[in-house]
């Protein structure tokens, strides 16, 4: 396996921060360095603990370990897009779409975390 951007879950969880990037530009400016800043930190978080994963595959309990950082990190990014739906920053659709990814990344998290003979 080439690395770690090649995992399904990477792409995934990849693609759901660049997407919260470019809606959450659009969020008021007193969100800025609160409910803007906590929803890209978690999405990216996300990618940056399955990196570490990687680096660490070689030694099962740390790979798990870094794998249930990111989906604690998967988990708050759910919260952070609940709030922004409730707050009306993000549409209900963009809601649906962002939430159908995240729920998306955590099962794959969850089956690296199961299997990770398959993975190292």
């Amino acid at each position: 396996m080439g690395s770690y951007r090649d995992w399904f879950a990477y792409i995934k969880a990849y693609d759901l921060a660049m997407k919260v990037f470019h809606v959450s530009k659009r969020f008021p400016a007193e969100e800025r360095y609160s409910l803007t800043d906590q929803l890209r930190r978690s999405t990216r978080s996300v990618c940056a603990n399955l990196a570490e994963a990687y680096k660490r595959k070689t030694y099962k309990n740390h790979f798990q370990s870094k794998l249930n950082d990111a989906d604690t990190e998967n988990a708050e990014t759910q919260v952070w897009l609940d709030i922004s739906k409730d707050c009306n920053y993000l549409a209900t659709l963009e809601h649906r779409e962002f939430t159908s990814l995240n729920d998306e990344v955590g099962k794959l998290i969850w089956y690296m975390i199961n299997n990770p003979e398959k993975f190292r």
